[in-house]
């Protein structure tokens, strides 16, 4: 069963934060708050993180449309190819935010993913929980969203429901508040040129 881990996003807990990432670091799964919706995130450098994320939402490897979760622009180069001045200068100006890019990925990514995966979403979430856990951990983190089974409401925002939900199924759950019903705006800028695939939270700032 899944522990249950309040944490007050103006009061860090950072040994709250040093258990989560402990746990990361030995490859469990947590759900946490972003700047949009909870997300099942790992540790993006643990081998066995991707099966089970994918696993977890019902989707194979090679049809998931997982994302990494960076503290910061700084390591893009890890996993990306060259990103033109212009995408970058907008990527600056709206991040950290309620975005995902999508760009063309660098070989580091078919290693990590153990797929020949050409393209990878990239977010940097401005929400203090999120930026404490991949700060402590040394490496971003793979995530997914998580979708509610109410046919009117597509994502769970309150903490207790989703331990309700998934407290049998995930390590590691935090509460860190009531999250969004809504998800990220998606650009898709793996062409070199900017495509608004989904409008989501902050879509007023492109």
């Amino acid at each position: 069963m899944g522990n249950l881990i309040e944490i007050r996003p103006h009061n860090i807990d950072q040994r709250s934060i040093q258990t989560i990432v402990n746990a990361l670091k030995k490859g469990d799964l947590a759900i946490v708050p972003t700047d949009s919706i909870y997300a099942i995130v790992g540790d993006l450098n643990h081998r066995d993180v991707l099966e089970k994320i994918c696993k977890q939402i019902g989707k194979k490897p090679n049809k998931a449309n997982l994302s990494i979760l960076c503290d910061g622009l700084s390591n893009l180069s890890k996993y990306t190819s060259t990103i033109p001045n212009p995408l970058y200068k907008l990527m600056k100006r709206v991040l950290p935010g309620p975005f995902t890019f999508i760009l063309k990925a660098n070989n580091n990514i078919p290693k990590i993913f153990r797929q020949n995966k050409k393209t990878i979403g990239i977010r940097v979430p401005d929400n203090t929980i999120c930026q404490a856990l991949i700060s402590s951990l040394g490496n971003p983190l793979i995530s997914s969203s998580i979708h509610s089974e109410d046919e009117i409401q597509e994502y769970l925002t309150e903490p207790y429901e989703i331990y309700e939900n998934w407290q049998n199924k995930i390590d590691l759950i935090v509460d860190g508040g009531a999250g969004k019903n809504v998800g990220t705006t998606v650009i898709d800028a793996s062409t070199g040129e900017i495509v608004i695939v989904r409008e989501g939270l902050g879509i007023e700032k492109i």
